[in-house]
């Protein structure tokens, strides 16, 4: 990463995607492992209100702006998460018929969220909450798409959502940062330790959610540990799925920092093309997998 700004794509709002979320999907749908799939689960289970929360911090600082292109930007951003949150809610209501107990996981991030964090903090520093939580799902992001055998063996129809909502992150990963920067006026300090907090609670209430999810499930406790034991291994081994992603990661701290320090992924332009070509964004996930696994067979 170099402190040079690179080109940002267009933010496209998709709307009216059909993911088949309604259909039967098998309750371990990646790899048939409960660790890993209640991993994306529970992360789910996080973003209609997540997404709630950004769009609010965002336009907290609304009335500053007279930009027209970081406002077109604005509105686009938010189209995008309603969308994420919307499908998002899709998605938790297959968990729901689970078992999981999702009205309450969203009932307590509700509280968290708007009625602890933003009469705590300032608006400022909820922005920064903003921009930290989108730099760690655009990173993340990042990290599934251009690493296919992370979702090699999952459900198209879930994998596909992922990576759907993984362009996304993408395309409007810089939006709360000029807002944040540019018309918030946030010290360097309130963007770090709005960052620090992040870090702390976002593993924390997802691996709070999965304990439930696989109590649920029905494992005894002695099954439990065995599949925490492989699932956070999985996680955080050298060469797992946060390890790669620390670089990334501290790039942020970097006074100089801005999300558009680096491009779009190598994925989002044949990503661009499948869903145009098929108009189907399971069929778009299907050929980018493919061709991810031709890429790898010829490596």
């Amino acid at each position: 990463m170099t402190d040079k700004k690179m080109p940002a794509p267009p933010i496209v709002p998709r709307e009216k995607l059909d993911f088949g979320l309604d259909q039967d999907i098998p309750r371990y749908w990646l790899d048939n492992d409960p660790f890993k799939t209640r991993f994306f689960d529970a992360l789910s289970t996080l973003f209609p209100v997540g997404e709630k929360f950004f769009i609010t911090c965002v336009r907290d600082f609304k009335d500053r702006i007279t930009d027209p292109t970081l406002l077109q930007e604005i509105k686009d951003f938010t189209r995008q998460e309603a969308q994420h949150s919307m499908l998002h809610t899709q998605y938790n209501n297959r968990l729901k018929a689970q078992g999981i107990d999702v009205d309450a996981i969203l009932e307590g991030q509700e509280k968290r969220l708007f009625q602890i964090i933003r009469k705590v903090f300032s608006r400022e520093f909820t922005l920064g909450i903003t921009t930290a939580s989108e730099h760690i799902t655009a990173i993340m992001a990042d990290c599934f798409v251009e690493r296919p055998h992370i979702f090699a063996n999952a459900d198209a129809r879930i994998r596909a959502l992922y990576v759907w909502h993984a362009m996304e992150e993408m395309e409007h990963k810089g939006v709360a940062y000029d807002v944040l920067i540019d018309h918030a006026k946030a010290s360097y300090w309130t963007r770090i330790g709005s960052m620090l907090l992040v870090t702390v609670l976002f593993p924390y209430h997802v691996l709070r959610i999965m304990k439930h999810m696989l109590e649920v499930d029905g494992f005894t406790r002695w099954q439990r540990t065995k599949i925490w034991a492989k699932g956070l291994w999985w996680l955080y081994k050298p060469g797992g799925i946060f390890m790669p992603m620390m670089g990334k990661y501290f790039s942020y701290l970097k006074p100089s920092f801005h999300p558009w320090q680096e491009p779009v992924v190598p994925s989002y332009e044949p990503w661009l093309r499948f869903l145009k070509e098929t108009g189907d964004p399971i069929e778009a996930g299907n050929r980018l997998a493919n061709q991810s696994a031709q890429g790898l067979a010829h490596a």
